[in-house]
């Protein structure tokens, strides 16, 4: 169980995620596919959840407090959304649900979470469609790990 309980911690993990528990669970802790999938989809998630119920309270609060830290945020957050804007919010559902799904750094659960909060998808509406995006990544991980799918044969 030990191996299982460090799989939830290593996909909790921001930057690393189940991208990188998928293949330890399978190569270093000797998983069976089913159960490394499981551990880091669930390892995965637990964040998600915590970031989308408290990160614009944890905003607000910290903005209160400090003006450079409002100043600091509403500047990104402007930027952002003036940036972005137009190409999310046409599709911003789909958006979300692949920006989360393609396994690249920089994208996944945590960041998926804060563009959730960005783009003002309530709680109930962006936890579920994170969860399918980690859910195809941890297919396309799982998959690739297995060797079951390679980019060797594409050519681009």
């Amino acid at each position: 169980m030990f191996e299982e309980i460090k799989t939830i911690l290593i996909a909790m993990s921001p930057v690393i995620e189940l991208r990188g528990a998928i293949p330890v669970a399978l190569f270093q802790y000797h998983l069976n596919p089913y159960s490394a999938f499981f551990f880091s989809v669930l390892g995965n998630m637990i964040p998600c959840f915590f970031l989308l119920l408290y990160l614009e309270k944890f905003s607000k609060y910290f903005s209160s407090r400090s003006p450079l830290f409002k100043k600091v945020i509403d500047w990104f957050f402007e930027r952002t959304r003036q940036k972005h804007s137009e190409r999310f919010n046409k599709s911003k559902e789909l958006a979300l649900v692949l920006f989360v799904a393609i396994p690249f750094p920089v994208t996944g659960a945590w960041t998926g979470s804060l563009c959730a909060f960005l783009f003002d998808i309530p709680f109930a509406r962006a936890l579920p469609l994170i969860f399918l995006g980690v859910v195809i990544a941890g297919v396309i991980v799982a998959l690739l790990s297995l060797g079951i799918i390679n980019f060797n044969n594409f050519v681009l």
